[in-house]
């Protein structure tokens, strides 16, 4: 019931926001918050029918990179390299998350469909880090390759090189 208030609120001209809530203060001047109710729109698509199919989980990926990408857009980067590694990023997420395996293969083959991401900008270097870790986990097919020292070294040179893997 609380994401389809955010995804209501987020939909409506901030002019028209409640008093009182701190973060729809914070949000009211950014640029395209309408875009922001898809990630609402992308979390609800997990609550559907199991098995989850393709669809629902290109929706909840296609939500959680429209608010990626939606802060791309405040940082005036590009748009379309954040979409992509965020995209990357949400599907890594799934495939390492969910726990029934025709869910999971499904993530997987979303995933290896996506392209590897260009170099990201210096504002959006924790996405480059985020999703390159989440790829390293994803292709070596371990999520204990998310903590470590290897990780640790993983996550410097993505953080250096702003390109995910």
């Amino acid at each position: 019931m609380r994401l389809a208030w955010w995804r209501d609120r987020l939909r409506d001209d901030p002019a028209q926001w409640p008093r009182g809530e701190p973060l729809l203060a914070r949000l009211a001047s950014w640029r395209g918050l309408s875009d922001l109710a898809a990630l609402a729109d992308g979390w609800e698509a997990l609550l559907g029918e199991r098995p989850l199919g393709r669809a629902a989980l290109e929706e909840c990926i296609a939500g959680r990179a429209a608010g990626l990408t939606l802060l791309a857009r405040q940082f005036d980067a590009d748009e379309s390299a954040v979409a992509l590694a965020a995209r990357r990023w949400a599907a890594a997420d799934l495939v390492l998350h969910l726990d029934d395996p025709v869910e999971r293969e499904t993530a997987m083959r979303i995933f290896a469909e996506l392209e590897r991401p260009p170099r990201l900008s210096h504002a959006m270097r924790p996405l480059a880090v985020l999703s390159g870790l989440n790829a390293r986990a994803v292709l070596r097919g371990d999520e204990e390759a998310l903590s470590g020292i290897g990780a640790i070294v993983a996550a410097i040179r993505l953080g250096l090189s702003r390109r995910p893997i």
